[in-house]
């Protein structure tokens, strides 16, 4: 078997054009404004494994799911998939390479058609790819994926306005699962989802990673979701990875103060008494993002070097972090927290 990771992403990058209107601007005499929605996101997912990309809203994890599904285009970086990169191919290759990488939404309630049956929505993928021969067959292989998700064959008959949000989510694996993908890119599956009906989509998801062999790519803000389903953890801030770690290095020693403001940020419920930094600031605008390292008006240990210099993401062991606090030994040792859940 390879040892190859599934999915190699070099130096990713996606700025979007967010001017005024041209008129607007030879009038006000206003510059273009392009804001950097990724920049420079470089990861690797391994066969099987779970990737979860999480930080506050507006930090880019979706745009990151969307790039890679093929959604936006990129402005810069490559993507490569079992090898290939995924900008060069067209036509039918293109075509055999989606059917092995599918997207999971967040929403439930709107990434569902509300004017067709089950049978059609999930069937979608297999008359798009003509994986099924005939209607009997069609019928068939949609009752059998309805099964693997925890829903009955009889509810391909039914819209999608008479299930639960946990039904509808269900449905919505079931249709990415339609093609027999390798790779699944989950955008925040369960936060739309009561607690309870989070954890048993999620145990969905994993037996299915099990039985199947499935590689994720896991979008949430949950870090107790993050906590059950991860193997690594990339921590994003204002379009860039600040830290990328094993799951249980990151929960055990957080190095980046980022990633220990969102770890202070979970409710103590355990009453440990550790010493808890709250959360300070407001997410830059990024359209006029920071100079130097975006974190440091928000930091307890930015100096005048943050300020002035972004810092790189260098590899140490197992973990990735830019900190130029980190890196100059200046970030003092902390406990390790245990998220609820």
């Amino acid at each position: 078997m390879s040892t190859q990771p599934l999915l190699q992403v070099r130096g990713l990058t996606k700025r979007f054009d967010v001017s005024a209107p041209w008129l607007n601007r030879v009038l006000e005499r206003l510059p273009r404004q392009v804001v950097y929605a990724v920049d420079d996101v470089s990861f690797d997912i391994a066969r099987g494994s779970t990737l979860a990309l999480v930080g506050e809203s507006g930090c880019g994890k979706s745009t990151v799911a969307r790039l890679l599904v093929g959604l936006h285009a990129a402005s810069a970086g490559s993507v490569h998939f079992d090898g290939q990169e995924l900008a060069s191919l067209q036509g039918a290759e293109r075509r055999v390479l989606q059917r092995r990488l599918q997207m999971i939404f967040q929403d439930p309630y709107a990434s569902l058609n509300p004017r067709w049956t089950v049978e059609d929505i999930v069937a979608e993928p297999l008359r798009e790819h003509a994986l099924v021969a005939g209607h009997d067959a069609q019928r068939a292989r949609v009752a059998e994926l309805l099964l693997q998700v925890g829903l009955a064959a009889a509810d391909a008959a039914k819209f999608p306005h008479q299930f639960s949000g946990g039904q509808r989510q269900r449905i919505s694996i079931a249709r990415a699962l339609a093609t027999q993908p390798e790779f699944l890119v989950c955008d925040e599956p369960t936060s739309a989802l009561d607690v309870s009906v989070q954890a048993q989509v999620l145990n969905i998801m994993k037996r299915l990673q099990r039985q199947r062999g499935l590689t994720y790519l896991f979008i949430s803000h949950n870090l107790a979701v993050v906590r059950h389903v991860a193997d690594a953890v990339g921590v994003m801030y204002l379009g860039r990875l600040v830290e990328v770690a094993p799951k249980l290095a990151l929960f055990a020693a957080p190095r980046h103060p980022y990633t220990r403001m969102l770890l202070d940020a979970i409710p103590d419920v355990h009453m440990s008494g550790r010493a808890r930094t709250p959360v300070q600031g407001e997410v830059p605008n990024p359209l006029h993002p920071p100079s130097g390292c975006a974190f440091h008006p928000r930091c307890p240990q930015a100096n005048a070097r943050c300020s002035a210099e972004r810092p790189a993401l260098i590899q140490t062991g197992e973990v990735q972090v830019a900190c130029h606090a980190v890196q100059e030994g200046r970030l003092p040792a902390r406990d390790a927290i245990t998220p609820p859940g």
